[in-house]
C-alpha cells in the first residue's frame, strides 16, 4: 500500500492493490477541487441548459438563449457571468450584440454527453421552471 497516506497506512485494508489503485485515481486534492467546482457549475439546471444550448448551436446572444432556455434575460445574464468568471464561456461582441460560446474544451466534452440522444432533456428542463 505504497501510496497511501502516511496518516492512514495503519489502517486495515481488506484489498490492499485496490486501495492503492483508487488513491491513484483520485490524485491530488487539488485535482478533486477543480473537478468539484466544475460538476458545480453544471449542477445548475439553468447554467446547464443554456451550455447544452451553446454546445450545440454555438455562438449565440443572451436573448436568444433566454427564448431557448425559457429563462428570462437578467437570469441569463447572471449565470453567463458565472459561466465566464471560471473560464468555461466567452463573449465575443458583434456590433451591439453580445454572442456567448463556449471556450473551455474539456466542459464541451462533457457536455457531448448530455446534448447526444437527449430528446427529453429541454422537457425535462421546462418542467423545473413551473
Amino acid at each position: 500500500m505504497h501510496l497511501v497516506p502516511a496518516e492512514r497506512a495503519d489502517r486495515r485494508a481488506i484489498d490492499g492493490h485496490r486501495v492503492c489503485d483508487a488513491v491513484a485515481a483520485i490524485g491530488e486534492p487539488d485535482h478533486v477541487r477543480a473537478w468539484a467546482e466544475r460538476f458545480s457549475l453544471l449542477s445548475d439546471p439553468g447554467r446547464l441548459a443554456l451550455l447544452m444550448a451553446l454546445r450545440q448551436t454555438g455562438p449565440l446572444a443572451v436573448s436568444d438563449l433566454a427564448i431557448a432556455t425559457g429563462m428570462n434575460d437578467p437570469a441569463v445574464s447572471q449565470a453567463l457571468r458565472l459561466l465566464r468568471a471560471a473560464g468555461v464561456v466567452a463573449g465575443e461582441k458583434d456590433g451591439r450584440v453580445v454572442r456567448y460560446r463556449i471556450i473551455d474544451p474539456i466542459t464541451a466534452d462533457l457536455l457531448q454527453h448530455c446534448v447526444s440522444g437527449s430528446d427529453c432533456a429541454a422537457t425535462a428542463f421546462r418542467s423545473t421552471l413551473r
